[in-house]
């Protein structure tokens, strides 16, 4: 690519970034949303997160459902969400994940090397 199609793409981006994202700032007022939009709406993140998350802990390397007790991800899930339903706390259960993921990979990596 020359320099100038590289930054006609950046320009681009940009702009249709910022038109898309101002738009409900600039026409917001004019638009009602009834309540129940809005109800359901808040809900929307989290169901985002899970249609991100879940497949990685379910699937394997090869993309078949993995529900033993061999997948670290899974376990790692499984243990964060029994933590954050004990401490209501995210900051504390996304530590506490991550050093159960990584314990878990760390015994299985030595576990399966004798």
């Amino acid at each position: 690519m020359a320099d100038w199609e590289i930054w006609a793409t950046i320009v681009a981006l940009s702009l249709s970034t910022a038109i898309t994202r101002s738009g409900f700032w600039l026409v917001g007022h004019k638009v009602t949303i009834a309540p129940r939009i809005q109800r359901m709406l808040r809900y929307a993140p989290a169901c985002a997160l899970a249609a991100i998350i879940g497949p990685d802990l379910l699937l394997d390397a090869r993309g078949a459902i993995d529900l033993g007790l061999g997948n670290p991800k899974l376990l790692a899930g499984l243990a964060a969400l029994g933590f954050y339903v004990w401490r209501k706390n995210m900051l504390q259960t996304i530590v506490f994940g991550m050093l159960a993921f990584t314990l878990l990979r760390i015994m299985h990596v030595f576990g399966a090397a004798q």
